[in-house]
């Protein structure tokens, strides 16, 4: 159904680098949870989007069964809601999203390359403490990364709880100062 198709793709883009429930995109898009497992399953299988589990292990508040999605492609989100305007003309909490699934995409194309072995989450707990991006990888370990534009930002923004919960990860906090050691 290519309405229903447009609706939750739709609802996707006015989502990213945010957690999404199913039930809650069924009820925006009128349909039933298994149908929208079903269409992300098929733009996931078809590169548009791609799916990111959260990360626990150790704490009882920690968020188990939540995901994020992220669009592949920016341009494919800013088509899909039809918003070509400069970052200049945008909200700080939008800009905040795209650079935040820019950096999700870019590193995952860095990783195919590189460490394909390697698994993608991201951690929240319940009292809303997150960290963006952890790789985890036999040879490399567990990294965590925070992705923020504002440099002073990435270097305070990994939690503590996360940190002591973990300490064996290395932690990064990647801006516009450091992408580049992050994507390259």
């Amino acid at each position: 159904r290519p309405e229903l198709l447009d609706r939750i793709v739709s609802a996707l883009a006015f989502q990213i680098g945010q957690e999404v429930s199913y039930s809650e995109l069924a009820q925006t898009c009128g349909t039933d949870d298994k149908t929208v497992v079903r269409y992300i399953d098929i733009l996931e299988k078809a590169y548009i989007i791609r799916k990111i589990p959260s990360y626990a292990r150790n704490l009882r508040n920690e968020l188990k069964k939540s995901k994020k999605i992220y669009f592949n492609d920016c341009g494919i989100r800013n088509y899909v809601i039809g918003d070509w305007r400069p970052l200049s003309q945008r909200g700080e909490v939008e800009i905040g999203h795209l650079w935040e699934n820019y950096l999700v995409a870019e590193r995952a194309k860095w990783r195919l390359v590189n460490e394909p072995d390697t698994r993608e989450f991201f951690w929240r707990t319940t009292q809303q403490q997150e960290v963006d991006l952890i790789e985890e990888t036999a040879q490399m370990g567990l990294r965590a990364f925070e992705l923020k534009r504002d440099p002073k930002k990435a270097r305070r923004a990994l939690p503590k709880t996360f940190r002591a919960a973990y300490p064996e990860a290395a932690c990064y906090g990647i801006s516009t100062e450091n992408v580049a050691e992050f994507l390259i």
